[in-house]
């Protein structure tokens, strides 16, 4: 699960800190339907929810959301206000304390999630399935799946990326332009 979570972390925490430069209300703008206005969810959807997404270990991809958010503030302020630096990098580390744990709502809007786009049921037999043993093995090798499935996706991008560059030559020599 420590690949999955890194590449999740990663990928998770390059939309924070791009949704961080949007203005809230372009984010708002262009957010799906579904995250403007999620329908509450049963107590049992969302024990269900939290359940499946404790059995994934989705609190790995946002463990670290509010110190790298705070960090990520602190050097956009730093960019304008370089004679500050001593102090925005002491108030970083008040304002990393204060908002510790605030994390957590991550996992409390996931949960909502998970609890609009499935029914109660669903959910109760995704915990149902995850708890068997071919769902404790998906959990245990998806993450390396997904690790393995992903650089083949490089190597065949990069593979893919040379025959592009040959067909752009050709078109190009066909032009009397080498390249």
């Amino acid at each position: 699960m420590k690949s999955l979570s890194g590449i999740l972390s990663a990928a998770g925490l390059a939309v924070g800190l791009a949704l961080t430069a949007v203005p809230a209300d372009a984010q708002q703008k262009n957010a799906p339907a579904a995250t403007q206005a999620l329908k509450p969810g049963s107590p049992a959807a969302i024990a269900a929810a939290k359940e499946i997404l404790a059995m994934k270990n989705a609190s790995a991809m946002y463990a670290n959301a509010v110190p790298n958010l705070v960090e990520q503030t602190k050097n956009v302020l730093l960019q304008s206000n370089l004679n500050y630096q001593k102090d925005l990098n002491e108030v970083a580390v008040i304002v990393a304390k204060k908002l510790a744990g605030r994390e957590k709502e991550i996992g409390d809007g996931m949960a909502q999630v998970y609890a609009n786009e499935f029914t109660e049921q669903e959910l109760k037999d995704l915990v149902t399935f995850y708890k068997s043993p071919l769902g404790q093995k998906l959990l245990a090798s998806e993450p390396r799946a997904i690790q393995f499935s992903m650089s083949y996706m490089n190597q065949w991008a990069q593979a893919f990326a040379e025959v592009i560059n040959g067909q752009f030559r050709a078109e190009m020599k066909k032009r009397g332009k080498d390249i």
